[in-house]
């Protein structure tokens, strides 16, 4: 039957460590306050009551798709699709295909970012690789408006970023969630790190900004990942309540 995302493919190398899924968790959690379609992540009420754990759940959907085999990896998009349709029958409204093709922009943008960030820089094959697999799901899902190859969605990208971002009164309220949710300390690392991985068009809406000091901890974090230490680093700084979920991200590929 064969598997969705070849098991040697480096979406899985991205994908299958806890770390550089952090970092992607990290940026998207930012980039998600910013989109103008955000109001329909408040529809439900999840994301307010629980915006860490309706950020994870969207990285658990991803790596579902990424470590299955074809039939169930379809079946995963399908069941993603179903509950997007029931939001929108309650709504009585359609998600626009641009939001869609945001979420997934920043799948592929924040895949490649995080990597680089911790172990080196992609080949442009690599990169266009991480671009295939994303743009087969948005496939999947019908979505109209996907671009055909890495250079026309970089193209994309850089437009989206510059029209599909503000700050709004969800931006303010979904921040002030993410600090309610995870503490004051959590919470500056969170700022950090996003700093470190935010486009500038995030960051300027955002005001983010890099610290040196963050650059020296994430050199000690690639040492002490030499000596087998992350993981009690990772311990110490993740919330309990995800701390066995976020730790199990570690996957051999």
């Amino acid at each position: 039957m064969g598997y969705f995302v070849n098991p040697n493919s480096i979406v899985r190398k991205i994908w299958g460590k806890s770390d550089t899924i952090l970092f992607i968790f990290a940026a998207s959690a930012a980039e998600f306050a910013l989109n103008k379609a955000v109001d329909w992540l408040y529809f439900t009420g999840r994301l307010p009551a629980d915006p860490i754990g309706r950020l994870f759940s969207t990285v658990a959907y991803a790596r579902t798709i990424v470590f299955s085999e074809q039939e169930d990896a379809l079946r995963a998009i399908d069941a993603m699709s179903a509950i997007h349709a029931q939001v929108e029958a309650k709504r009585q409204a359609q998600i626009p295909d641009w939001a869609y093709r945001d979420v997934l922009s920043m799948l592929i943008d924040y895949s490649i970012r995080s990597f680089e960030l911790l172990e080196r820089k992609l080949t442009s094959a690599e990169k266009q690789e991480i671009f295939t697999v994303f743009s087969l799901v948005g496939h999947r899902m019908k979505l109209a408006g996907l671009p055909n190859s890495f250079v026309e969605w970089e193209l994309m990208r850089h437009a989206q970023l510059q029209t599909n971002l503000q700050y709004s009164t969800f931006t303010e309220d979904l921040f002030s969630q993410y600090k309610k949710h995870l503490g004051w300390f959590r919470f500056t690392i969170l700022l950090e790190a996003q700093a470190l991985m935010a486009p500038p068009a995030v960051a300027q809406n955002l005001t983010l900004r890099k610290t040196f000091g963050i650059h020296v901890v994430i050199a000690l974090y690639k040492l002490t990942r030499l000596v087998r230490a992350d993981r009690v680093i990772k311990t110490l700084l993740l919330p309990s309540r995800y701390r066995k979920q976020i730790l199990a991200l570690d996957k051999s590929t």
